[in-house]
């Protein structure tokens, strides 16, 4: 074994950890938020984007990658796409929080299901990408998926559907950025920190607010929103740079099975047959969707 070998294979090792880490963590996130449920959703985004300055400021400083954000914050291009992308994120973490509050963690776990296929769609669309039949197929089944969950709920399931686009359009434009992840994240939450501080300043004014003379625990709490948001993107994007896509790819499905195993088993949450088989198709359409990736790699050495 060569060095350069070795040292791949080290340094994929470690971008496996650090991605399993945040997928396990990702997972887990219902835990936390179900905590959280008795406070306001809006409330509990603001935290989270506030804890979130100073854990992402302290590891930019730690990886000496301030003169990016300083060159960023000086082109006004780079500040109104991350004030974009901040918007999308923050809309995504919205509606998860609240779906959890609301008892529907396992609509959010098909959301992040089938992100992934939103994902090639828009890359289909807007980027002229061409679909191959095992991703045609795979689309294909997430829209019957989604027919029946609409037929079984009586409406369209807008929660898990909104779930996924603004994460994927997030996704989207955050490769637009000229910066790296986690400098990105930290120009995001620096920008979405003015109006959440802002907005907990108004609310603790009120006397509605959680965090200033009220329940310990709930301060707690509150300051927890910061690590359970910034740690998981922080080690996602350090394994993300030394894995390959393809692995990324299918990793990606580990946080969404953990929440619905959550969802079903710790939060009781109805899953009816009709869900069952919406679920089935989904969970086949992904398998062609990852089957799909391993034959292009197959195909492009040929």
């Amino acid at each position: 074994m060569t060095i350069e070998t070795q040292a791949s294979d080290n340094a994929a090792s470690r971008g496996f950890l650090f991605a399993l880490s945040a997928y396990l963590l990702w997972g887990l996130l219902p835990l936390f938020m179900k905590a959280v449920a008795h406070i306001p959703a809006a409330e509990v985004v603001a935290h989270r984007i506030l804890w979130s300055v100073p854990i992402a400021g302290a590891t930019l400083l730690f990886l000496g990658r301030t003169a990016d954000v300083k060159a960023a914050v000086r082109s006004p291009r780079t500040l109104l796409m991350a004030a974009i992308t901040a918007a999308f994120i923050s809309c995504n973490w919205g509606i998860y929080v609240w779906a959890i509050s609301a008892d529907r963690a396992v609509e959010t776990a098909l959301g992040y299901y089938i992100n992934p296929l939103v994902s090639v769609v828009m890359g289909a669309a807007l980027l002229g990408e061409k679909l191959n039949r095992f991703q045609v197929a795979a689309i294909a089944l997430a829209a019957v998926a989604v027919i029946v969950l609409a037929f079984d709920a009586g409406g369209v399931p807008w929660v898990s559907l909104a779930l996924a686009m603004t994460f994927a359009i997030y996704g989207f434009l955050r490769k637009t950025l000229p910066i790296g992840p986690s400098q990105g994240f930290f120009l995001e939450v620096m920008i979405l920190c003015v109006p959440a501080l802002a907005y907990i300043v108004w609310l603790q004014m009120r006397g509605e607010g959680h965090f200033i003379a009220t329940d310990p625990y709930d301060v707690a709490l509150l300051l927890g929103c910061g690590p359970v948001t910034a740690v998981p993107l922080m080690l996602y994007a350090f394994g993300a740079k030394l894995l390959r896509y393809s692995t990324i790819g299918i990793m990606q499905y580990i946080a969404p099975s953990i929440i619905f195993v959550i969802a079903v088993f710790v939060f009781d949450e109805p899953f009816s047959q009709m869900r069952l088989i919406a679920f089935a198709i989904i969970w086949t359409a992904l398998a062609i969707y990852t089957w799909s990736m391993f034959f292009r790699r197959v195909e492009q050495p040929a």
